[in-house]
């Protein structure tokens, strides 16, 4: 694995951190009701798919080892272009469900 990979593994990593950090005790109203916390999580969920996206064009056997990495890469372009209709149930459900999978195939593909 390349510096760079290794990197953007970290970043995801990193962000994903962040988000379990912000949220951490709260529920899906403290989530809808505070603005902050909803820009920051959305925010780091836009770093983990770029960062992933930038992965999958260098090493798609890599990216692909994170199983839903396209459909992680998808939902950084919901919040990015979609800005105006971001569903925060559908965020909120990826912070409950999906997070720790995707934090411990990033650890997996680091050690």
């Amino acid at each position: 694995m390349q510096l760079e990979e290794k990197a953007l593994l970290h970043d995801i990593h990193s962000a994903g951190v962040k988000v379990q950090t912000f949220t951490e005790g709260k529920t899906f109203e403290d989530y809808q009701g505070d603005d902050m916390m909803r820009a920051a999580v959305e925010r780091q969920f836009e770093i983990i798919g770029e960062a992933l996206s930038l992965l999958a064009k260098r090493n798609k056997e890599l990216a692909a080892q994170i199983g839903a990495y396209q459909r992680i890469i998808a939902f950084r372009n919901i919040l990015i272009h979609g800005y105006a209709r971001v569903d925060d149930r559908l965020v909120w459900s990826v912070v409950e469900e999906r997070l720790d999978i995707l934090l411990n195939e990033v650890q997996s593909l680091t050690e």
